[in-house]
């Protein structure tokens, strides 16, 4: 009798807390909300010692900050607050939220979380199972589904967008039809299934089983701690082509002649069922030897994998545009710019001549500019003259009897589009 009452305290205190998991709190039926009155059992599924110990006590239940009597494995509850239990040696459960209301609608919601992926599932109920007419549900102040009578409403596959507050609103005949009622409104959240991955670059120590010249990515991602049984699935794309499509693996290899380009790539994790997809950002892989590689610190291995000791990122030579060149010829009679005769372009100055000073150029262009201005002094005394004797014919004797006008180097013939010089 001893050796085995020893043997079940031995066996009990080998279960330590580091050990033991937090029990499991369940809720029949499973909806947080009931009507005054009302009746629901909450069950506490966890680690029980055997019958034979000289603790009887397994199951403790907490009612707030209250213990409540009973040790019992299941009880029956009716009083609204947070439940939560406790089994000897593990941690208290999860709570669940009880909600008793007297109103003549109420909106059951499930007292487990919801997660991405998951149907969604909200039920309108009356006063005692009464029927509800025009039943119209709302989410966050907007209809999103109407009946003619009772029904459940039910998101398939629920998303964070699927997140908010809902209530329910209809009609009951009591006896006769009501007017529009309306139910409290009830707080859902959706719960994120798993991160979004994230694409990375692991290094050699991580990657043991890659090949040689290969780089590895890895699709990281990491799922909720109530879910992380849930088997994902990978998949890798360059730029929009799927390099590899789902898969179990969340490791891919890049090929060694891939990695010598700048590329782009992603990938996607997803259930099993493709209920759940998400991408991560785009992650750019730089080929070894660019200026991009943070890990390429030796020429020679940068030699290796660039073919014919090409750089992987270059510029194109300049491309050199020649122009027909305009030069200008003094001379004692005119100044006038000269053209190359034929449409042919020249050859323009070498691409990397050094430009001449600019106080050679100015220098140059000096004497043509005080020519220039002389000129058209000149010009503007003529013109002035002969506005003048048109105006006022008498006012100017003297240009009628005068046969020649030495006024420049340069006259006017309205016949001809050549310069005609004129001897003074």
């Amino acid at each position: 009798m001893w050796a085995l009452t020893a043997l079940l305290l031995l066996g009990e205190s080998a279960l330590t807390p580091a050990t033991l998991e937090k029990p499991i709190l369940s809720l029949h039926p499973p909806w947080t909300t009931i009507f005054k009155g009302e009746r629901v059992t909450l069950k506490c599924d966890g680690y029980h010692p055997l019958l034979l110990e000289l603790r009887p006590i397994s199951t403790l239940w907490y009612l707030g900050h209250l213990l409540l009597p009973s040790h019992k494995k299941s009880i029956e509850v009716q009083t609204p607050g947070v439940y939560r239990c406790q089994t000897r040696g593990a941690p208290v459960s999860d709570p669940i939220h009880l909600s008793v209301s007297n109103d003549w609608l109420i909106l059951q919601v499930p007292y487990t979380p919801v997660f991405e992926g998951e149907p969604l599932v909200l039920r309108c109920r009356g006063w005692y199972d009464k029927v509800i007419y025009k039943l119209h549900y709302y989410h966050d102040g907007q209809a999103v589904r109407y009946f003619h009578s009772s029904a459940n409403y039910t998101v398939l596959q629920a998303r964070a967008s699927d997140s908010g507050r809902y209530q329910c609103s209809g009609t009951m005949r009591i006896p006769v039809e009501s007017a529009p009622m309306f139910s409290a409104k009830v707080a859902v959240t959706v719960q994120e299934l798993f991160r979004a991955p994230v694409l990375r670059v692991m290094g050699p120590q991580e990657a043991r089983g890659a090949t040689l010249g290969g780089v590895v990515l890895r699709c990281d991602t990491r799922l909720h701690p109530q879910k992380r049984d849930t088997p994902l699935q990978f998949a890798f794309y360059k730029y929009s082509r799927a390099v590899r499509r789902f898969d179990w693996g969340a490791e891919y290899t890049v090929p060694e002649p891939e990695v010598e380009e700048l590329e782009s790539y992603w990938c996607e994790a997803a259930t099993a069922t493709r209920s759940v997809r998400k991408r991560s950002p785009w992650l750019q892989l730089p080929g070894p030897g660019s200026p991009l590689d943070p890990a390429s610190t030796t020429a020679p291995r940068a030699a290796a994998l660039a073919p014919g000791n090409k750089p992987l990122f270059f510029r194109k030579p300049p491309v050199s545009r020649s122009v027909p060149s305009v030069t200008s010829v003094p001379s004692t009679t005119s100044t006038r710019l000269q053209f190359p005769a034929s449409g042919a372009p020249t050859a323009g100055p070498p691409a990397c001549a050094p430009p001449k000073p600019l106080e050679q150029s100015a220098g140059a262009l000096k004497p043509d500019v005080d020519l220039l201005l002389r000129e058209m002094q000149l010009l503007k005394g003529i013109l002035s003259r002969v506005v003048l004797e048109l105006k006022e014919p008498q006012a100017l004797p003297e240009l009628r009897a005068t046969p020649e006008i030495p006024t420049s180097h340069f006259a006017v013939s309205l016949g001809t589009p050549e310069t005609t010089p004129v001897e003074s």
